[in-house]
């Protein structure tokens, strides 16, 4: 059975016995003071000798009645026994300076009794000690300098004082501090108020919703359900931004969505589906894949296929790969573990929000296997679990999912938007991507919400720091709330406009990375291609390829396939669009990209009925996203990426330019913390 430690504040109260009896009896002008406090730290600091954990207080205290003893009884001076107070109190008063320049402050030790050793090496816990250490400092400095001036019992009174207020302090101080150091001070955590009973006029909505983007359409069918009068407006002329289709004679294509996660028990998209009514099966099918690596090819269905095949490739590194799995899912089930709450897992300042500091201090003992991805690359876990470099690139096949390189992206990302495919695996959306947002859009209309198309929103309306409303094809639409969920760089450098802004956030957000783009084939073949799996990962050629028709017969005529091939792309290699230029770059890349789609289809171009191509400047023609960014902003460690309530009050973001990034359930997850936000953290 584990033996239980002392408790921190216990511990330190009972490092301090040794100086009480000090200064009680040397107080009385008792030196025999000295010599039972002397034998007290002795006994104190035996164990720890013996544990080889040294307590720097215990050590300070030995360090410091052996000197007493040493002065008062070999060398006769009495100063020790008349100057207690002061001496000892400045004694305790070096003992935690000098831990302070070791950068080792003395109530960090302490903390190791109240706390798991994942916190010790957290920088903000750090922070916290040494703030906490130079206040006691302080206090052991004040208290020295009231016994040398003020006489007893004034001195005694007062240090004792001081020292309540100090234990006082270190009990709350790690609660409030580190709201303080983790979370930013922000002056937009702002509320506004809706009274949905109040009769409001035909153009006047509680909240309105620029863009029908899914994390648009996630906000606005929660608000909905949940009584608010909601209006969605869309420059395009079908909704579902990045998860939409669209179709050339009888085949139906995806314009981005591909693979979609969070749909596991507590996978937000899960928990938004049971809360709107919607079924899971009626919407998403699990896709079958196939990874094609130095030559070989391999396909799989769950995690135990994944890592069969790991362990044929990769003997070595076998007992690794259970470790490092087994540790990966448990990080992953913890970063969802509260998610059912409140339909999302949340962030360090909203976790404060909602749940409260404690919550917040509490995070890193409750959440310690996800607490272990925080704070660090998948490079650097790669490192730590595995050595061959072959298996490394092999587990970094989806991270085109997050458009950055293992070094340059937080694990915690990479574990949620990469390793949860391996875990649970990924879906297709019958009917093709926009069926999802359509059936967002049905709960909205069910709940008398509006969803207008062809509506390009020109102008958010600020009055005196404030949003008002909007203005759409020139018709002006109110809201005291405005969830923009266009890309934050055309909602504050176009809609809200630099009038409304703060110089340096202006310049923050023009600065702003966009993230990789991609280049697609589109093809409809005659051909069937139902042998093959939904999606085939070839990390050789660089390429992906989706025959959606796999995931859903009816995206192609009976014995056909519906067929898309990608390619990361940058934005700047293509000309203008229009021009021949730019045509005969479509036309090239086009070619190289079926050439090498049929090493694994081999006939392919030989079958195609139907054919287009989508470039990033067609992505952003289509979503008005700037350099037909993927991901919006660049997902790099690099990047930090805009608050979700903006600068101006009642404006609100809720798409992959906020927390947590880019991707179907990441925009899920978005327009469910900005939905529950705007109801006060209530859910109905």
């Amino acid at each position: 059975m584990k033996k239980e430690k002392i408790p921190g504040m216990l511990y330190i109260l009972i490092s301090f016995i040794p100086w009480i009896n000090y200064w009680i009896l040397c107080g009385k002008g008792n030196k025999f003071g000295i010599i039972i406090s002397l034998i007290i730290s002795l006994f104190l600091i035996l164990p720890e000798i013996y544990k080889r954990e040294f307590n720097l207080m215990d050590l300070a205290s030995v360090f410091y009645f052996t000197t007493a003893f040493i002065a008062t009884y070999l060398l006769k001076v009495n100063i020790f026994v008349e100057k207690s107070g002061s001496l000892g109190y400045f004694g305790l008063f070096l003992m935690a300076t000098i831990s302070l320049i070791l950068k080792n402050p003395f109530t960090l030790q302490v903390s190791k009794r109240d706390y798991p050793e994942i916190y010790l090496k957290e920088k903000s816990f750090i922070m916290i000690n040494n703030v906490i250490t130079a206040v006691w400092a302080f206090l052991f400095l004040i208290n020295s300098i009231i016994f040398l001036l003020a006489d007893s019992p004034l001195s005694v009174i007062l240090s004792n004082i001081l020292i309540v207020l100090g234990i006082l302090f270190s009990i709350f101080f790690p609660i409030k501090g580190l709201k303080y150091f983790v979370v930013e001070k922000r002056k937009d955590d702002w509320d506004v108020k809706i009274d949905l009973k109040k009769p409001k006029r035909e153009n006047e909505y509680d909240v309105i919703i620029v863009g029908s983007g899914i994390g648009g359409m996630t906000c606005g069918a929660l608000l909905s359900k949940r009584g608010y009068k909601v209006l969605i407006l869309e420059q395009h002329y079908e909704i579902g931004g990045y998860c939409s289709s669209f179709k050339i004679k009888d085949f139906i294509f995806n314009t981005g969505v591909e693979n979609v996660s969070g749909l596991w028990e507590k996978g937000p998209i899960n928990l938004l589906l049971k809360e709107l009514g919607l079924k899971k099966d009626d919407l998403f099918v699990k896709n079958r894949m196939r990874y094609i690596y130095n030559g070989k090819q391999f396909d799989i269905e769950d995690i135990n296929d994944f890592t069969k095949y790991l362990f044929e490739m990769f003997p070595e590194e076998e007992k690794n790969i259970i470790l490092f799995f087994e540790e990966a899912k448990k990080a992953y089930e913890e970063c969802y573990k509260e998610a059912d709450i409140y339909g999302t897992p949340l962030p360090g300042d909203l976790i404060v929000k909602v749940f409260g500091e404690k919550k917040l201090l509490n995070y890193p003992a409750e959440h310690p296997h996800f607490y272990k991805w925080m704070n660090r690359t998948f490079q650097d876990i790669l490192d730590e679990y595995f050595s061959d470099s072959n298996l490394k690139t092999l587990l970094c096949a989806l991270m085109g999912y997050v458009g950055t390189q293992p070094e340059e992206t937080p694990a915690s990302n990479a574990l949620t938007a990469v390793i949860s495919y391996y875990i649970y695996g990924g879906y297709s959306i019958k009917g093709g991507a926009v069926n999802f947002a359509n059936s967002l859009r049905k709960v909205i209309e069910k709940y008398n919400g509006k969803v207008l198309l062809k509506s390009k929103v020109d102008k958010i309306i600020v009055k005196d720091g404030k949003v008002a409303g909007v203005i759409a094809k020139d018709r002006e639409y109110l809201s005291s709330i405005v969830v923009a969920n266009a890309n934050a760089k055309i909602t504050f450098l176009e809609l809200v406009g630099r009038e409304n802004l703060d110089r340096d956030f202006v310049d923050y957000i023009k600065n702003l990375k966009m993230s990789p783009s991609v280049f697609m084939v589109f093809l409809g073949v005659d051909m069937d291609l139902s042998n093959y799996p939904t999606i085939i990962n070839n990390l050789d050629g660089g390429y992906g390829i989706v025959i959606n028709s796999n995931a859903d017969s009816s995206l192609a005529p009976e014995g056909m396939a519906s067929v898309a091939i990608l390619t990361g792309a940058n934005y700047f290699d293509f000309p203008d669009r229009g021009t021949q230029e730019y045509i005969r770059k479509k036309r090239e890349l086009k070619e190289v990209l079926i050439k090498k789609a049929e090493e694994v289809i081999p006939g392919l171009s030989k079958h195609i009925v139907v054919q287009s191509t989508a470039t990033p400047k067609t992505l952003e023609r289509y979503t008005l996203m700037p350099e037909g960014a993927m991901y919006s902003f660049d997902q790099s460690i690099n990047t930090k990426r805009p608050y979700f309530k903006t600068p101006i009050d009642g404006l609100y973001l809720a798409s992959a330019s906020t927390f947590p990034g880019g991707g179907i359930e990441a925009v899920v997850i978005s327009g469910t913390i900005c939905a529950n936000d705007i109801c006060g953290w209530k859910v109905n």
